[in-house]
């Protein structure tokens, strides 16, 4: 079944090659459609375009179908194109002739557009709650191992003392960063397309503001032209803000496995948590680490893929925008699975609390020992001669007490703040009135 069906069939092997995998990816935005169908058609019964005995017959039967989809047991048919198809075949199969007035008003351009928005809004929020529980981990570490010192590096030498708590701190505070550019991206997907139907309107009286509130839009996408330039826009935003996220998580990951190693040794990880050799009896291997680290580079490359789709189309619609789904869609899971499994890794981790007795890490106290002999007076540039020449002479001795007091140091790593700004990031996404919204469509 074709929404455009107009009796003259198409060749097999063209049909097979346009419909692509819009059967199998649609079925992420199966129960996304039908709830767009359902603010549709009580649009359409405010505007008289479906009489009162019509409007609770269509309202019940796209209820019933969002159960099933919402469950998880919706399937699009053998022979039937996409969602839109299926919902409205099923209607139709289901009720008669009154499942085909779904359609008025509607193109399936701006389904697709507002199946994709509430699929990424849906998808937002559930990547929010990954990263907040990813960051309050790291925070509870942090203030767990807040006294224990760790060897700092820059160039990948010793350089000056760190701490487990500043580490696990560090990561907390760039997700909390994260999650102000996935809000940027959200405030752009919580607008309302529908009504723009093919890119240009309707001549039917349709209230956009009316199903703007009933799917807990924040506001619309007013221009029509602009709504259908939103199609690739819109999921390169998004696109952008889960790699942030995504690098952030590499490069934690990466600083597992480092920290992890023998040569290393800071932190170690549960034998279960880890993977044995096929001929190396002694080895455990971090692969999940792994695995977050090389999924989340993946990830970072999905914002150039759909770049690459998008770019040199003109305004209005072309086909080249339907590839998109099989890059973005599958985007969520995978970055919540590596959330989840950080998650988990993190609040199982152990800790070396004496990696400092080892005397090759001596010389991170060295710029200690050249600020105490400027808090004497001794100018700044002849303190450091001074401590150089020790160090040159195999003469320095360390003093492994250390006092750093200022904002985001050692002794005072601010973690309320930092919990501080999470939560008021994550308070302005609102979920929860666009969670009431949604109840009250579905009542």
């Amino acid at each position: 079944m074709k929404l455009w069906d107009k009796g003259t069939p198409v060749n097999k092997a063209i049909e097979k090659f346009t419909v692509g995998r819009d059967r199998e990816l649609d079925l992420y935005l199966a129960q996304y459609d039908i709830l767009g169908s359902i603010a549709h058609v009580k649009m359409l019964g405010s505007a008289g375009l479906l009489s009162s005995e019509e409007l609770p017959v269509l309202t019940d039967g796209l209820k019933k179908l969002y159960e099933t989809a919402a469950n998880g047991k919706f399937i699009i048919e053998e022979g039937v194109e996409d969602i839109h198809s299926q919902v409205e075949f099923m209607l139709t199969r289901d009720l008669g002739e009154i499942g085909k007035k779904i359609h008025a008003g509607r193109s399936r351009n701006d389904q697709v557009l507002l199946d994709l928005k509430l699929f990424t809004r849906d998808g937002i929020s559930k990547i929010v709650a990954a990263v907040d529980d990813l960051a309050e981990t790291l925070l509870q570490n942090s203030e767990k191992y807040i006294e224990i010192l760790l060897p700092g590096y820059t160039h990948l030498q010793i350089a000056m003392p760190s701490s487990f708590g500043l580490w696990f701190g560090a990561y907390a505070e760039s997700l909390t960063d994260d999650l102000e550019l996935l809000l940027a991206a959200f405030n752009i997907v919580n607008q309302n397309p529908l009504g723009s139907a093919a890119g240009y309107g309707s001549s039917f009286p349709l209230d956009r503001q009316m199903t703007t509130d009933l799917l807990g839009f924040n506001n619309m996408n007013y221009n029509v032209v602009y709504a259908q330039m939103g199609r690739g826009k819109t999921e390169k935003i998004v696109s952008f803000a889960l790699a942030n996220i995504a690098s952030t998580l590499a490069k934690l990951a990466y600083d597992i496995c480092l920290y992890n190693s023998q040569n290393f040794n800071f932190i170690s990880l549960p034998e279960e948590f880890t993977t044995g050799s096929s001929i190396m009896p002694h080895k455990h291997n971090p692969d999940v680490i792994e695995l977050i680290r090389a999924r989340c580079n993946k990830i970072q490359g999905v914002p150039g893929q759909l770049s690459l789709i998008i770019n040199n189309l003109p305004s209005g619609y072309f086909r080249d925008l339907q590839i998109l789904k099989e890059v973005f869609l599958p985007l969520f899971d995978e970055l919540n699975d590596c959330l989840t499994m950080a998650t988990l890794v993190l609040k199982n981790i152990r800790v070396n609390k004496s990696v400092l007795d080892d005397r090759k890490y001596d010389y991170l106290f060295t710029v200690e020992e050249v600020n105490k002999l400027v808090l004497r007076g001794i100018p700044f540039r002849e303190a450091y001669k001074q401590i150089a020449h020790k160090v040159e002479k195999g003469e320095f001795i360390p003093d492994k007490k250390i006092l750093h007091t200022h904002e985001g140091s050692i002794g005072n790593l601010c973690l309320d703040k930092i919990a501080e700004k999470k939560q008021t990031t994550i308070a302005k996404f609102r979920f929860s009135k666009i969670q009431e919204a949604l109840d009250d469509l579905l009542r």
